[in-house]
């Protein structure tokens, strides 16, 4: 059986032999004999894992085991719907994790649809349609315009215009030829390979099979996606320390409180009631909801703002992002090629008739239609010289074009020149040849070799300034003449000129970089185009300040040149001719750097780039679905501009995390501080704080405000910070100073003098009996219920003290955010219910709280507030904000 050829541009007599194949393809027999060796056509997709064992991960993670402790402690307490809500949020989130997991494996069934059902196959010398899933090497296959390539081939017979778009990025239609092939050419820029799933745009060829199935360029890029893991996102790992984090709190706290209670005195069922008290009172059970609505909020944004986020956690990557990696046509620029400059060897740059001759002439040398709409289709450059020769008076006519001519020679990759020959309007009759082509392959061909030089330079200048160079020539052939060989055709050749054709930035990508580089974020270009053209896109949209690196061959680059390159992090990169190994290394270069890495792409080759980086993100408009797939953000406008707006979205959902964790945290202290101060006292004080009131915080008035701070608005200033650390950790040591030491210790000696003053008012001593049945005992119930309420009023001030980290309260505005003013109002009323309802107090252990108490724990919140906007003001004139 032979082997797939090592190299399948090699010559066509050793193909054949390598492959066992000749002109009239391969028999019946042979052919299934091959099926069975080789396998199917057809990209396949690696098995399943369990889904059991994956369900069972997202069960154990941290934060997870953490809500089931508080589940069980809610059961313990009696407490069945508070235990039920939290198993329905543990089952919730780990449904949408598992959902999460199958990307990767829809991206590769995506993959699939690029190949055709059917294809023309010869066998035993006779043509006849099969299914393209029983192609083999060695097959020959019939290529025809509209049809999709079934497989890898080589072509023996013919030419075509072939979409590379999906594998390249190029946009503009590639040549195929039967012939030799180009000396160190990559396996995609090879003249005579066509590539499975990819579109002829135009022509006719055979072609002999080379690969199939997964050997193909296709199924490559599937198993590269399939093969490259996605890691958990920057919050995916810090929510897990974060969740061992409090758990560690919480059961060390319910274990010391269990021995001091014992130690105490205390019975032990009641000891053991105070330990399960502080572990459901440490136990932060809207910290999955809290993160996830702050996540979807920054979704829904987005999604209003032109990108589509297709995992919630992707939105906080976002924001910690160092690095985007950008390709050029379409998202820096508009796509949409026009005619920008024109030189002459009489006029120069200067418009005049001769640049209109040239523009007519250009236009003449295409093969562009028009529908019944006036709709021009064909090659997009084509498209622009039509278009700019209309644009300067000469709009071209292509019925009489057809009529006029005689001859086309298309394009050629390796001659680099396509020409036409047309009768001569002002010929009398006579033919004109016309060519276009690169300006090297053109100039060579001339008959005025002492104009080349000016004609070199002007090129140069051209590119150097972004644009796509071609030189038009003609020559005037004789009426006897007989065209037959291009070779002897495009020879001496009159020159008429230059035309530089350019792809506008869009307008918005400027300010989008400046505000990149303003965040600290490098910004390069990774893309199939040529070096020159991306490297004067790039500086025109301020990319490479203060140095641009231009690689214009960025397959060829090494591993350690790479690295080098990467390492310094005053240069942003064009890496031109990109291939998709080329992208994957340049994102896996980054992350091994450190760095979370933003990648753009829209064909299928760039669908393992993808996948592999912090942030695929993918074009809506022009985008493959498979890149679609195998990205986390699809840009609906195809915007470069949108993902800067995401990240600073990113940033703003990162913010409104710590703050939350911050509003939470704060409330542990004067949640301990009673219990502590009852243990050490022996019992003398009595327990200013019980179970039940706990939960009540925790669970009834602490929730919605918490909520409330995942919808804050960003602080000003959060663009004109560098990048968070990858170490960084979502609790910092400020975030706990400021939690436990500063609004926490204000709350606690807060709560502690409400306690203090109402059981001092009824004439009580330390030691004092205060149970039940007891003179002191509506006293002590009365106390208990000031610090409880207390609490809540302090829960007030801390988030209002909690929606910014470094900003006043006046730069963001106090009714900024109504969905916070509701929370509080909320668990204000929640309280005063609790408190004043006597059914509930019977429940709570509450009693209604003297008008005297009510002022004075209604000053609470303006305390906690005030005491941190002090603290805030000292450290904004101390040291820049937000470390």
């Amino acid at each position: 059986m032979p082997p797939t050829p090592r190299d399948p541009s090699e010559p066509l007599p050793l193909l054949r032999r390598e492959l066992g194949t000749g002109a009239d393809g391969l028999s019946t027999r042979e052919a299934e004999r091959r099926l069975a060796v080789y396998g199917p056509n057809e990209v396949r997709r690696k098995g399943h894992t369990s889904l059991g064992r994956e369900l069972v991960r997202q069960l154990v993670h941290p934060l997870a085991l953490l809500l089931w402790a508080a589940a069980v402690m809610a059961f313990v307490a009696d407490i069945r719907v508070l235990g039920i809500a939290i198993v329905a949020i543990v089952l919730v989130n780990a449904a949408f994790a598992l959902v999460q997991e199958r990307q990767a494996e829809q991206a590769v069934e995506t993959l699939a649809k690029y190949l055709p059902e059917h294809a023309m196959v010869i066998r035993d010398g006779k043509s006849r349609q099969t299914e393209a899933r029983t192609l083999v090497p060695g097959d020959i296959i019939a290529l025809d315009e509209g049809d999709k390539v079934p497989a890898d081939v080589r072509l023996v017979d013919g030419g075509l215009e072939v979409d590379l778009s999906m594998l390249t990025g190029e946009s503009t239609p590639a040549q195929r030829i039967a012939g030799p092939g180009t000396a160190g050419s990559t396996l995609l820029q090879e003249p005579n390979l066509v590539f499975s799933g990819t579109t002829c745009t135009a022509g006719q060829a055979r072609a002999m099979v080379f690969a199939t199935g997964d050997r193909t360029e296709l199924g490559r890029i599937a198993a590269l996606s399939q093969h490259t893991r996605r890691d958990p996102s920057p919050l995916e790992q810090q929510v897990k320390k974060v969740a061992w984090l409090i758990a560690a709190v919480a059961v060390a706290m319910g274990a010391l409180f269990l021995v001091l209670g014992v130690a105490v005195g205390l019975p032990l069922t009641d000891a053991l009631m105070f330990a399960i008290g502080l572990l459901v009172a440490n136990v932060p059970e809207g910290l999955l909801p809290t993160i996830t609505l702050a996540l979807a909020v920054g979704v829904r944004l987005l999604a209003r703002q032109g990108a589509v986020i297709k995992r919630l956690s992707a939105v906080e990557t976002l924001g910690s992002t160092n690095v985007i990696c950008t390709d050029k046509t379409g998202t820096l620029t508009q796509n949409k090629m026009r005619l920008q400059s024109t030189w002459t060897p009489a006029a120069r740059t200067n418009p005049g008739p001769e640049a209109v001759r040239l523009t007519a002439t250009a236009a003449l040398c295409t093969t562009v239609t028009r529908d019944a709409d006036g709709e021009l289709h064909g090659d997009p450059t084509e498209i622009a010289l039509v278009t700019g020769a209309a644009d300067r008076g000469a709009p071209l006519d292509i019925d009489v074009r057809d009529t006029d001519r005689h001859t086309v020679f298309r394009f050629d990759p390796r001659l680099r020149l396509m020409s036409v020959v047309q009768r001569d309007p002002a010929g009398g009759g006579g033919m004109r040849l016309i060519v276009k082509g690169a300006p090297e392959s053109v100039l060579a061909r001339t008959l005025d070799h002492a104009q080349n030089a000016a004609a070199h330079a002007a090129a140069e200048e051209l590119s150097g300034r972004g644009m796509r160079v071609l030189a038009v020539a003609t020559r005037e052939l004789a009426g006897d003449v007989q065209v037959t060989r291009r070779e002897n055709a495009e020879t001496e050749l009159t020159l008429l000129g230059l035309v530089g054709l350019y792809d506008p930035p869009r307008p918005e990508v400027a300010a989008a970089v400046r505000r990149c580089h303003e965040a600290g974020l490098l910004v390069h270009i990774v893309t199939g185009d040529n070096g020159a053209t991306a490297a004067a896109v790039a500086r025109e949209v301020g990319i490479g300040a203060p140095r641009l690196v231009v690689v214009p061959e960025s397959e060829s680059i090494g591993d350690d040149d790479l690295d080098r390159l990467l390492a310094d992090g005053d240069a942003e990169i064009v890496f031109a001719r990109s291939s998709p190994e080329t992208k994957l290394r340049v994102a896996d270069a980054l992350r091994a750097h450190g760095l979370i890495v933003a990648m753009t792409g829209d064909g299928v080759n760039d669908a393992p780039a993808l996948h592999r980086a912090h942030i695929g993100v993918a074009m809506g408009l022009s985008g493959t679905d498979v890149a679609r797939e195998a990205s986390t953000m699809v840009l609906t406008d195809d915007n470069f501009a949108t993902i800067v707006t995401a990240i600073e979205s990113g940033r703003q959902v990162y913010d409104n995390v710590r703050k939350f964790i911050v509003y939470i945290f704060a409330h542990l202290t004067p949640e301990v501080i009673p219990f502590l101060v009852f243990a050490l006292s022996g019992g003398s004080i009595p327990l200013p704080l019980t179970v039940l009131q706990i939960l009540a915080i925790d669970l009834g008035t602490e929730t919605l405000p918490a909520l409330a701070l995942g919808r804050e608005r960003a602080e000003p200033g959060s663009m004109s910070r560098p990048p968070r650390p990858s170490s960084q950790g979502v609790i910092s040591k400020d975030m706990l100073i400021r939690s436990w030491g500063y609004l926490g210790t204000v709350s606690a000696a807060l709560v502690m003098t409400a306690f203090f003053y109402v059981l001092w008012r009824a004439g009580w001593h330390p030691g004092d009996p205060t149970g039940p049945g007891t003179p002191l005992h509506h006293a002590y119930v009365t106390a208990t219920t000031a610090t409880f309420a207390g609490i809540v009023t302090c829960q007030v001030g801390t988030a209002v003290a909690a929606r910014t980290d470094h900003a006043s309260l006046r730069a963001i505005g106090f009714f900024t955010n109504p969905l916070l003013l509701a929370g509080m109002a909320f668990e204000l009323v929640f309280t005063a219910a609790l408190v004043y309802v006597p059914l509930l107090q019977g429940l709570f252990g509450t009693a209604a709280l003297p008008l005297d108490v009510v002022a004075l724990i209604a000053v609470f919140p303006v305390l906690v507030w005030g005491t941190d906007e002090l603290r805030r003001l000292r450290r904004r004139t101390r040291k820049p904000a937000h470390t």
